[in-house]
C-alpha cells in the first residue's frame, strides 16, 4: 500500500497547499457530491490524456505537464472555464497518443490551481468532478478534443445492503493503513471523516496499490453496489498482501537477529582459535562436504578428499598455502569423476551428420563409423587415438567438431601450436603459488563429463625448451595402454583418460617424434580436387558468406564455371580457406552494390572475376608445347598440394654439370645419377661419344626462389638430357614422376593423389609412373582419374621409349 500512502498524503497536503486555514477534513461532504453530480456536462471537452493514472470523481491529484500537447491544453483550459477531460492511455510507454490509444471513460475535472515549481516546471493541480463518456472525437490537433455524453450511473444512496459494503470498505481501509507502518495517522482520521459514500469508493480506488488498467475497470462500472464489492474485493487481496509482507518480515527479523549474533561468536572464535594457532572453520567448508557426498568416485578419492579437506581444516587462512589447498578442492569437485554421457549408435544418422558438414574425406568417416559399430557391440572400448594429417584448410579440427556432435559427446579443443611447457600438459605441482592443472585435465573439467572428444590442434608444432618436452608429455596422453592412468602434478591423483576420443590434427609429420606417431593412428587428409571444391563451395561456403554478409540467396548466384574459374585463377591451396575468401569478397562486392543501389547482376559471370577480384595470377601450373628439345613436365608434391614442374636441360661447349633451381641435396644427386646412367648406356639410348665427351650440360628447373627436394624428379631428368642429346622430341602432353638407380630401376614415389591432381589442372593426358605406384592409383576415386591414361614402368629404357619421340625437334642441333 505505498502508493496508497503517497496519494493520501498528496490528498491531504493538497488540501493545505489550496488553503492553508482551510479545515482539513471531511475531504467532501455529500453535498459536495451532490452539487459536483449536478453540474451540467459540457457538450465539447478538451481530453487530457494521463500517462500512468486512472483520476476519480473527488480525488485531487498534482499534474506535471510534460507533452508540448498537454501544456497548450491545460494553458487554455486555465483561462477558460477551468474544465477538462481527463482521461487514461491504454499504453503508458506511448509518448504521443493518437485517438486509439486512450479510454472512452474518463472523468471530468477543474483545474485548482497552476503552482511554479522551483526546478521550472510548471504544475497543475486538478480534482476529478463527475465520470463521462466519449460520443465522439472531433479534434486531434493542437490537442484532442470530443463531443461527451452522460455516465448514467446505477446508485444505491440509503440501501442496506449498499450502506453494509461501505461500512466494511471504511473497516477495511483502516486495518490497511494500521498494517502499513509507512502511512501517517492523518490517514485514518481522513478515511473516517468521509461523509459521501460514492466519494469513499472512488477515494479508496484511486490509492490502492493496483495496476492503471484495474483502476480503469473500477472507473467503468456504472453499478454502484457491483463497484464497491469490485473495491472491497481487491482491498481484501492487498490486506492479506500486507500481513504476509509483515509476518516475513517478522521473521526474516528474528533470523537476522540469531544469525548476526552466531556471526559475531563465531568471528570471536575464529580471532582466538588464530591466536592459538589452532584450527579455522568456515561454512565452505562444509559446503565443499555436502558436494563430495554427491560425487561419483571410488573408495580411494574419497579417502584422498577426506585428507586434503581435512588439511584445509588445520590451516590458517591467512597462509598463501590455504588458496592453494583451496583451489586443489574446487578442482577435485568439479572434475566429472566417473561421469559419462551415453554415446549415440544410430550410425546412419552419425554418417548423415558427417556428410551433412564435410564434403569427402571418404576414409575419415569411414574410420569413425567403424569406431562406433565395434563400441555398440562391445558397449566398453578404449577410444582411438587418430591423427588427422594433410595440408592447411582441409577441414581436419572442424571435422572433430562433426565428429562429438556424430557421437553424441562434448567437444573440447585445445590449442597445441607453440606450446613450449611441459607443464601446459601436465600441470605444476601445487607446491608453487599460483599453481593450475595442465590444460587435459582443464579440458576434462570444462567438457563436465570423463568420455569428451579432445581435439588436439597442430600436434606437429609443439616447441621444446629449458621447460622441457611437451611432446614427450603427450606420450602417455596418448597411449590407450597408459591413459587410463593419466597422472597430473597438480591433481596428483590418476586419472581415467581411455574414454576419451582424442584427434590430433597436423599439417606435416615429419616434425611429430617417432614415438609419438606410433601411439597414433594416422590418417592422411588429400587436398581436394576442383571438383570437390567446387562442390563445397556450393554447399557450405557460399551459403555461410551469403548469411554472414546480411544478402538474400537470391542476390547471388555463382555457376560451377565461375567456382572453377576462382578456385583455378586465384587461389593455390590444397584447402579451401583461400576460396572462402575469395567468395566473401564476391559477396562484399554484391553487398556493396546492394547498399549503394548501384545496378547489378546476381547471375556472376566469368568475365566479371577481373574486376572483382583483379587479374588472375595462379593459373602457372599449364602445360607448355614440346617443341624444345630438353623440356619434360615433372610432377611435384607441396604442402599446398600438388604441382607440376618443367625440368629444362642444355647443352653448351665444354666439359662438367652444372645443375640450378634452388635444389635440395637428393634433387642435385638425382641429376648426378641421371648423368652416370647416361654415360653408360649411350648406345643403347642412341647417344655418339663425341656428345658426351665435347658438352657441358646444364640442368635448371624454373622458380628458383622456391626451394625444391625429394627424388621424385629422377625420370625427368634422365629424360630431359636424353631429349638434349638426342635432339628428340618429347611426347605431347606427357608428365612423370619417380625415383631412378644406377642400375635403370624406377623407383616408387609418394603423394600421388595431389600430383595426378595436379596433371589433371594442366591438361596432362598421360603419365609415366613406377609399376608399384599402380595399388596407390587404384585407391583413388576413379571420377577424378577420368581422361588420364597412365604408363606404368619399372626399367628407365621404358621410360624413354613411351616419353621420346623418334622425330627429332624443328631446327635441331647437330651434337
Amino acid at each position: 500500500m505505498s502508493k496508497v500512502k503517497i496519494n493520501i498524503l498528496d490528498n491531504l497536503s493538497l488540501q493545505n497547499l489550496m488553503d492553508e486555514d482551510a479545515e482539513l477534513i471531511p475531504l467532501m461532504t455529500a453535498e459536495d457530491e451532490a452539487k459536483m453530480h449536478k453540474e451540467a456536462l459540457p457538450k465539447v471537452l478538451p481530453i487530457l490524456p494521463l500517462r500512468n493514472t486512472v483520476l476519480f470523481p473527488g480525488v485531487v491529484v498534482p499534474i506535471t505537464a510534460g507533452r508540448d500537447s498537454s501544456i497548450r491544453l491545460l494553458k487554455d483550459a486555465n483561462k477558460g472555464n477551468k474544465i477538462i477531460g481527463v482521461v487514461s492511455q491504454k499504453n503508458e510507454e506511448i509518448e504521443s497518443p493518437s485517438i486509439e490509444d486512450i479510454h472512452r471513460i474518463g472523468t471530468v475535472a477543474r483545474i485548482l490551481k497552476v503552482l511554479k515549481m522551483p526546478d521550472g516546471n510548471t504544475m497543475v493541480v486538478i480534482q476529478g468532478q463527475k465520470r463521462f463518456e466519449v460520443d465522439a472525437f472531433v479534434q486531434d490537433k493542437p490537442y484532442i478534443k470530443a463531443t461527451t455524453k452522460d455516465f448514467n450511473e446505477v446508485r444505491y444512496e440509503g440501501e442496506k445492503e449498499f450502506k453494509a459494503i461501505i461500512d466494511s470498505i471504511r473497516e477495511l481501509s483502516l486495518k490497511i493503513i494500521e498494517e502499513n507502518p509507512n502511512l501517517p495517522s492523518e490517514a485514518s482520521g481522513a478515511i473516517k471523516n468521509i461523509q459521501s459514500d460514492s466519494f469513499l469508493i472512488d477515494f479508496v480506488s484511486s490509492n490502492m496499490y493496483i495496476d492503471v488498467a484495474e483502476k480503469q475497470e473500477l472507473l467503468n462500472i456504472k453499478d454502484q453496489k457491483e463497484r464497491a464489492l469490485a473495491t472491497l474485493k481487491k482491498m481484501n487481496s492487498e490486506l492479506q498482501r500486507l500481513e504476509l509482507r509483515n509476518d516475513i518480515q517478522s521473521k526474516v527479523r528474528e533470523d537476522m537477529d540469531q544469525q548476526q549474533r552466531e556471526y559475531f561468536l563465531q568471528q570471536q572464535m575464529k580471532t582466538i582459535q588464530e591466536e592459538l594457532g589452532g584450527v579455522s572453520y568456515d561454512e565452505e567448508i562444509e559446503e565443499m562436504k555436502e558436494k563430495a557426498k554427491k560425487k561419483k568416485w571410488s573408495k580411494e578419492i574419497a579417502k584422498i578428499f577426506e585428507k586434503e579437506i581435512g588439511r584445509l581444516q588445520r590451516m590458517n587462512p591467512q597462509v598463501a598455502e590455504y588458496s592453494v589447498q583451496r583451489n586443489y578442492l574446487d578442482l577435485f569437485l568439479d572434475l566429472p569423476w566417473n561421469e559419462y554421457t551415453v554415446d549415440k549408435f544410430d550410425l546412419k544418422k552419425a554418417l548423415k551428420i558427417l556428410n551433412r558438414d564435410h564434403f569427402g574425406l571418404e576414409k575419415v568417416k569411414e574410420r569413425i563409423i567403424e569406431y562406433l559399430a565395434v563400441l555398440k557391440l562391445k558397449k566398453d572400448m578404449k577410444s582411438p587415438i587418430i591423427c588427422l594429417y594433410g595440408p592447411p584448410g582441409t577441414g581436419k579440427t572442424s571435422l572433430g567438431k562433426s565428429i562429438a556432435e556424430a557421437v553424441g559427446r562434448k567437444y573440447v579443443r585445445i590449442s597445441l601450436g607453440g606450446l613450449r611447457d611441459e607443464a601446459e600438459i601436465r600441470g605444476h605441482r601445487k607446491t608453487y603459488i599460483g599453481a593450475m592443472p595442465g590444460r587435459i585435465i582443464q579440458s576434462i573439467k570444462k567438457a563436465k563429463t570423463s568420455n569428451p572428444v579432445i581435439v588436439l590442434d597442430e600436434i606437429d608444432k609443439l616447441a621444446n625448451s629449458h621447460n622441457g618436452d611437451p611432446s614427450a608429455a603427450m606420450l602417455e596422453v596418448l597411449d590407450p595402454e597408459q591413459n587410463a592412468t593419466f597422472h597430473d602434478n597438480f591433481l596428483d591423483v590418476d586419472y581415467d583418460l581411455s574414454k576419451v576420443l582424442f584427434i590430433a590434427t597436423a599439417n606435416s609429420l615429419s616434425t611429430i617424434p617417432w614415438a609419438l606417431q606410433d601411439r597414433m593412428e594416422i590418417i592422411n587428409v588429400h587436398g581436394y580436387t576442383v571438383e570437390e571444391k567446387i562442390e563445397i563451395a556450393k554447399r557450405h561456403l557460399l551459403p555461410k558468406q551469403i548469411e554472414a554478409h546480411g544478402i538474400k540467396v537470391k542476390d547471388i548466384s555463382l555457376s560451377p564455371k565461375v567456382l572453377e574459374k576462382i578456385i583455378v585463377g586465384y587461389t593455390r591451396e590444397s584447402g579451401v580457406r583461400g576460396l572462402d575468401k575469395k567468395i566473401a569478397k564476391v559477396t562484399r562486392y554484391i553487398a556493396k552494390s546492394i547498399v549503394m543501389e548501384e545496378e547489378f547482376n546476381p547471375k556472376i559471370k566469368v568475365e566479371e572475376l577481373d574486376k572483382i577480384l583483379g587479374i588472375a595470377r595462379m593459373e602457372r601450373d599449364k602445360y607448355e608445347n614440346n617443341e624444345t628439345a630438353g623440356v619434360v613436365t615433372g610432377l611435384a608434391w607441396t604442402q599446398v598440394g600438388g604441382d607440376i614442374l618443367f625440368i629444362e636441360s642444355i647443352l653448351s661447349k665444354g666439359k662438367g654439370l652444372t645443375i640450378t633451381g634452388n635444389l635440395g641435396k637428393v634433387m642435385k644427386e638425382s641429376a648426378t645419377i641421371a648423368m652416370e646412367y647416361i654415360q653408360s648406356n649411350f648406345e643403347t639410348l642412341g647417344i655418339k661419344p663425341k656428345a658426351l665427351e665435347k658438352n657441358k650440360v646444364h640442368i635448371h628447373i624454373p622458380e628458383g626462389a622456391t626451394p625444391k627436394d625429394g627424388p621424385s624428379a629422377g625420370i625427368a631428368m634422365l629424360t630431359s638430357l636424353v631429349s638434349s642429346f638426342t635432339q628428340r622430341k618429347v611426347k605431347s602432353k606427357l608428365a612423370m614422376t619417380g625415383e631412378i638407380t644406377l642400375r635403370g630401376k624406377v623407383l616408387p614415389v609418394g603423394g600421388l593423389k595431389e600430383k595426378i591432381l595436379a596433371a589433371k589442372r594442366a591438361n596432362i593426358k598421360e603419365i609415366i609412373l613406377c609399376a608399384e605406384n599402380k595399388k596407390d592409383i587404384e585407391e583413388i576415386n576413379q571420377k577424378y582419374l577420368k581422361g588420364l591414361k597412365f604408363h606404368y614402368v619399372t626399367e628407365m629404357n621404358e621410360v624413354i621409349k613411351i616419353a621420346l619421340l623418334k622425330q627429332k625437334v624443328k631446327g635441331a642441333k647437330k651434337i
